[in-house]
């Protein structure tokens, strides 16, 4: 929740300006009410715009949400769904998240779907039993081919915001794992397309070794995205 109109249009217009010459997949996801603005200003780059939510319900008396229809009737077909945050704090389940995630492929979304663990359960050693219930009861309904419509997003809750950062080594760990618990139940192929983003804490200083490791495919970057300098060297780290 940052970034008014003005801003939103400042920091995207800086974002063109300086963007690199790069084969890497940029995507924004602004405030709703900037996502009208945004979709407009980027039509002419190959810059993507993506919600940051949207409601399982395609219209009804659901006052004050957005759904995935009014999304895509302002040019957005991406979603992100599952946030830490959106979780934590509006108590958004993984069956619930099933349901948004079904919505938003009836129309052709491409999901970017976020998983991860909480500190106490990271201390508890609880994470990959976490991380793989997250995986399996919002997505394992899925057929091979909505698949190739998912991308993932590991974030560790403890590592958002807080100026920790998961050690390259723990990323890797996670992804391979997450890409190993698909490949159980969808083959190799499908484990080893989809692409699996971190996000936690990820800075320019810290974005090359993060994304050096062979399961990492990108970042789902949060603060660092908010200067544009900043989020184009994350860019330019691939």
């Amino acid at each position: 929740m940052n970034n008014d109109i003005q801003q939103t249009y400042m920091l995207l217009q800086e974002i063109i300006n300086k963007k690199p010459k790069t084969d890497t997949e940029i995507i924004v996801a602004p405030s709703f009410v900037n996502l009208l603005l945004s979709v407009e200003k980027l039509k002419e780059t190959d810059i993507k715009v993506a919600a940051q939510n949207a409601h399982q319900s395609e219209n009804g008396a659901f006052t004050g949400e957005v759904s995935i229809p009014m999304l895509k009737s302002i040019g957005v077909e991406t979603v992100i769904l599952g946030h830490s945050e959106r979780r934590a704090y509006f108590g958004e389940t993984n069956s619930l998240l099933a349901e948004k995630i079904n919505t938003a492929l009836r129309h052709n979304f491409t999901v970017i779907y976020c998983f991860g663990e909480e500190l106490s359960q990271r201390k508890a050693s609880k994470h990959f039993d976490v991380v793989e219930a997250q995986i399996k009861e919002a997505l394992f309904h899925l057929t091979t081919n909505q698949w190739k419509n998912i991308v993932l997003a590991y974030e560790p809750v403890w590592a958002i915001g807080t100026g920790e950062t998961a050690s390259p080594q723990q990323a890797q760990e996670i992804h391979a794992f997450v890409r190993q618990i698909i490949a159980s139940e969808y083959g190799s192929t499908v484990a080893n397309q989809v692409s699996i983003l971190y996000g936690g804490s990820v800075k320019p200083d810290n974005a090359k070794e993060i994304f050096a490791n062979p399961d990492v495919d990108g970042g789902l970057i949060g603060g660092a995205a908010l200067k544009a300098d900043d989020f184009l060297k994350i860019v330019d780290s691939f």
